[in-house]
């Protein structure tokens, strides 16, 4: 974690305005609603437009749940956002990715776990993230595999994955009690 304390606090549920309920209480995950909507909660207008796009990605997108974790962890991981990575180790795990290959996902698409597949999704994000940009290279690779469709999903991902972690660590947004640390 970048900070060891919040600079926006969550909002405790004893102080929820009843717009805050309504954002909030279908929003429980493992029994709780999660440190990231708390937070969210200060700015109800913005978390509400921000869950419709959100809720696209995480679950309507063309990609399969296995190859959308990888790209939401390795992004996770460049931008070192401890919440992020925590949230999304555990659903990552849901959609089949090994304990082995989350470990492999610090190391990039360089390790050699990989399919090609799996290479050119990390190189995806890994290109994003340092120049905003998908090589000719490793779009040609992705086409292989992907349509215009999944393609566009991809890199909506990795977008909204980066702006969520920029948000996480600079708002410090802190793990929640189940959640598993970057180390």
């Amino acid at each position: 974690m970048r900070l060891t304390s919040p600079r926006i606090a969550p909002v405790p549920p004893e102080s929820w305005s009843d717009t805050q309920k309504a954002l909030l209480e279908p929003q429980v995950m493992r029994g709780r609603v999660q440190n990231i909507f708390l937070t969210l909660a200060n700015h109800v207008p913005l978390a509400k437009r921000w869950m419709v796009f959100a809720n696209h990605i995480l679950h309507k997108s063309t990609l399969s749940p296995r190859d959308r974790e990888l790209l939401i962890l390795r992004i996770g991981w460049l931008c070192q956002s401890g919440y992020e990575w925590g949230q999304h180790v555990l659903i990552g795990r849901q959609a089949g990715i090994t304990d082995e290959e989350i470990e492999a996902i610090k190391m990039g698409p360089g390790a050699d776990i990989w399919s090609l597949k799996e290479k050119s999704l990390l190189q995806a994000a890994d290109e994003l993230r340092s120049d905003a940009f998908i090589t000719d290279a490793t779009w040609q690779t992705l086409s292989d595999s992907y349509n215009e469709q999944q393609l566009m999903d991809l890199v909506f991902t990795v977008g909204q994955y980066q702006l969520v972690s920029m948000a996480l660590n600079t708002f410090g947004v802190q793990l929640d009690p189940d959640l598993p640390s970057m180390t």
